[in-house]
């Protein structure tokens, strides 16, 4: 995603097919935002639905703002020293003239700049599934604010910034298991770590409130996913896009399945959140690799990314994080698992001739992988835990145990996700209906629980 060097008598003239299918691969990835706050909206309960919506949703308004003021010359401008970009005209978009075309591609840069406007909105909203039902929105969206400037812009330099350290090492990230992924993971795992667990964690059930707004967000972001990794390529004129299409779908497809193999194996049962889960991990896992790797390639990612992403969600539970819906254990191993298995597949056909040591290329690739993975990671750890304990010290991260517990919705928004009032039986029998149906929800195993089974249920209100 870097710009190319190109001698002048060489420069491509704008294409308007690959300019066309840019646009709608950043449509497409706008969808996933709102397709990640179906996912989690639906994973969490009753009365913390609009906080995941509105933390999701609230990127979209934030970091457009700040990638054109000054968000897309951190990320994209001329090199300062390998860790960050800056050139003047790019801030405000003040010197970007609509024919310019982004150096050795053919779409113009205004196009590069949104296509890139919409990976920088979705991975912060990635890293609210692990905060529900305990952040102030007020607080989350200083902590936005505050993690795409030192964070994400830089971090997408490295990456993918013509200059950065990793772009220059030749760390292949194709779309984003570092620069997104194992960077929304790691700042996930920092913040909890600072702001502690939710009230009831691993003693009240915490189950999803609606899978079926699971199921569509889950199928919304697998949609958009194409434009995500295909777009990429930021064009269509030597196949590598066409791959990674593929790729993508063969993947996931075997994520899914390899989630749910693990889940009969282990529990007994294939779920439905578990298939959802499968298929995200399976996403995220052949992002970075996708343009590397064979279709039999990413068969092998997505089964390896689904086994162990479903084994790491339940690393909370035995360690005692609370990561509310998963960010670190699908997000960051996933991130990590496909970055590494660059070192091993890379078949040397796809988007470079690099080969990874499965096709007798040594371990060159993967020791670079490492060095980019592991870098990323410590970076946004500990980045992202020092704004928490900063945010938390002056304004305070978290609603009160009170507020918590009646419902941030109400706390923090003053409005409620679902209006039974209209609905007949009057407020008693409604109240009574809700009840029941969580006091059923309780008395039902959760194969996806690995809670201790000697844990006492506390007294606090579930719905």
């Amino acid at each position: 995603m870097a710009p190319a060097i190109m001698l002048a008598a060489d420069a491509p003239k704008l294409s308007s097919a690959n300019t066309g299918f840019m646009l709608i691969c950043s449509a497409l990835v706008m969808l996933m935002t709102p397709g990640l706050a179906f996912f989690y909206g639906g994973m969490v309960r009753v009365k913390s639905t609009l906080n995941m919506l509105m933390m999701s949703f609230i990127s979209l308004g934030i970091i457009t703002l700040l990638w054109v003021l000054y968000g897309f010359s951190v990320a994209f401008g001329t090199d300062k020293g390998s860790l960050v970009g800056w050139t003047s005209g790019f801030a405000g978009f003040s010197g970007i003239g609509k024919a310019d075309l982004w150096p050795g591609y053919t779409i113009p840069v205004f196009v590069f700049a949104v296509f890139q406007l919409m990976f920088a909105i979705i991975t912060p909203a990635l890293i609210s599934g692990a905060l529900a039902d305990r952040v102030k929105f007020t607080a989350w969206s200083l902590f936005v604010v505050l993690w795409a400037t030192i964070v994400y812009f830089p971090v997408a330099h490295w990456v993918w910034g013509s200059g950065g350290w990793a772009f220059d090492l030749g760390v292949i990230d194709f779309a984003g298991g570092t620069a997104v992924h194992i960077n929304a993971g790691a700042a996930a795992l920092g913040v909890i770590l600072v702001i502690g667990r939710r009230s009831g964690f691993k003693k009240d059930p915490m189950r999803p409130h609606s899978l079926p707004l699971v199921m569509l967000g889950a199928g919304l972001l697998w949609f958009g996913w194409f434009g995500f990794n295909a777009g990429s390529w930021l064009g269509n004129d030597d196949g590598v896009g066409p791959l990674m299409f593929v790729n993508t779908q063969i993947a996931t497809a075997a994520a899914m399945l390899a989630w749910l193999g693990y889940e009969k194996i282990r529990h007994g049962a294939c779920t439905t959140l578990g298939a959802a889960s499968g298929a995200v991990a399976g996403l995220v896992a052949i992002t970075p690799s996708g343009g590397a790797v064979s279709p039999l390639g990413a068969i092998a990612v997505g089964a390896v990314a689904g086994v162990l992403c479903a084994m790491a969600v339940g690393l909370k539970y035995r360690f005692g994080y609370d990561d509310s819906l998963d960010v670190v254990g699908v997000h960051m191993v996933g991130g990590i698992i496909g970055s590494l298995l660059v070192g091993l597949f890379a078949s040397g056909t796809g988007q470079s001739d690099v080969k990874g040591l499965f096709y007798g290329g040594g371990l060159d690739q993967f020791w670079k992988q490492c060095a980019g993975v592991f870098a990323v990671l410590a970076y946004s750890l500990v980045a992202s835990a020092v704004l928490a304990f900063l945010i938390d010290r002056t304004i305070g991260m978290r609603v009160t145990e009170d507020e918590e517990v009646s419902g941030i919705d109400q706390a923090e928004h003053a409005e409620t996700a679902y209006d039974f009032s209209g609905a007949g039986g009057g407020v008693a029998g409604t109240v009574s209906a809700l009840a029941a149906a969580a006091a059923g929800r309780q008395n039902r195993p959760d194969p996806r629980s690995e809670q201790d089974p000697q844990s006492t249920p506390s007294k606090k209100v579930d719905a």
